[in-house]
């Protein structure tokens, strides 16, 4: 298959890497020449995976007609640079787009699903969307990775299943695209929050009932939005926010580590290669949140910490101090049909 991968990050060169050892040919679109040069003619990402050598079936270009050619488009551009992106190159997209980014713009508070359908008339029988515990240094490695597909469309997601799976690379298919795309989102904010629970040095115990009651909110603001709940207890929510909040490789739990030992957030920001998706989704999530009248405390204080500039200790004793409740477990034979 030929397939085109907008963006050329760690996650994309990764997927890039994944599907060219599968047997596809594989081009990375760039708006850097010499970044698109180095990569088809070095086979190597100076910038980001620079230890891989790139198999010869990956090459790059800053050419914006590749998606016409190819069979399948993958969108792998931080969700925060989409509209900017889309709106400056000219992209066509006449056969299927698989969004791999995770995030909810801010501002207008879209989804990728949503965000596509508006900026480049991607049709939802035309989506899917591809999440899970996947960090992209482990998949360049051959480790074993297990993901989601999900899209409205069964035979689009059952053709990515088919296209991505390998011994190594496991792939699961869903049609709640919702779920998925909100659990990738979410989990970023309670990575942050987990960060802060490591750099104050308050234990595993109080980082596991941040993650459960996390799951929580997720839930919560999900099922608001019209997502299917069992989709938070797969890959996409449980399985993403796991190793989110306990990877070194997380971005977003090493900027709540940074913020807990009094770095302020524009200077790890600037320091902070890649992008931590976790700050800007925080926002819209937030405002989400007040719109549809959901509880989230955990997303509301990184909302205080991040841009109101609420010390982490006070967000934690804020937590700490909210009334005692009952544990609400959902009950899912009441949402049976």
């Amino acid at each position: 298959m030929r397939i085109a991968i907008l963006g050329a990050g760690s996650w994309g060169t990764a997927l890039a890497v994944l599907l060219a050892r599968r047997g596809h040919r594989v081009t990375l679109w760039t708006r850097s020449a010499d970044l698109a040069a180095s990569i088809t003619r070095e086979h190597r990402n100076p910038k980001f995976l620079p230890q891989i050598c790139l198999p010869e079936q990956i090459d790059a270009t800053t050419d914006c007609t590749l998606t016409e050619a190819a069979e399948l488009t993958i969108v792998a551009i931080p969700v925060q640079h989409i509209r900017e992106v889309l709106r400056t190159f000219a992209f066509r997209f006449p056969t299927p787009v698989l969004n791999v980014a995770k995030g909810i713009e801010q501002g207008t508070l879209l989804r990728v699903s949503e965000l596509l359908r508006e900026c480049a008339a991607v049709e939802p029988d035309q989506y899917a969307v591809l999440s899970g515990p996947s960090h992209a240094e482990e998949v360049v490695r051959g480790l074993p990775t297990a993901v989601v597909v999900a899209s409205t469309a069964a035979h689009l997601a059952q053709w990515i299943q088919r296209a991505f799976a390998t011994q190594r690379f496991r792939v699961y298919t869903s049609h709640d695209v919702v779920g998925v795309e909100l659990g990738g989102a979410l989990k970023n904010i309670i990575a942050i929050a987990a960060g802060i629970v490591d750099g104050l040095g308050l234990g595993h115990n109080a980082k596991a009932a941040l993650l459960t009651r996390g799951l929580a909110e997720i839930q919560r603001l999900g099922l608001a939005l019209g997502a299917e709940v069992q989709t938070f207890a797969g890959l996409s929510g449980l399985g993403d926010l796991v190793v989110t909040c306990t990877s070194p490789y997380s971005r977003n739990r090493s900027v709540g580590e940074r913020l807990a030992r009094g770095e302020a957030l524009e200077a790890i920001l600037a320091t902070t290669p890649m992008v931590a998706e976790g700050v800007p989704t925080t926002r819209s999530a937030y405002a989400l949140s007040q719109r549809l009248g959901v509880d989230m405390p955990i997303t509301a204080q990184m909302y205080a910490v991040l841009f109101e500039g609420r010390p982490p200790w006070h967000a934690v004793e804020e937590l700490l101090l909210r009334d005692v409740k009952a544990e609400y477990w959902w009950n899912f034979t009441s949402m049976l049909p």
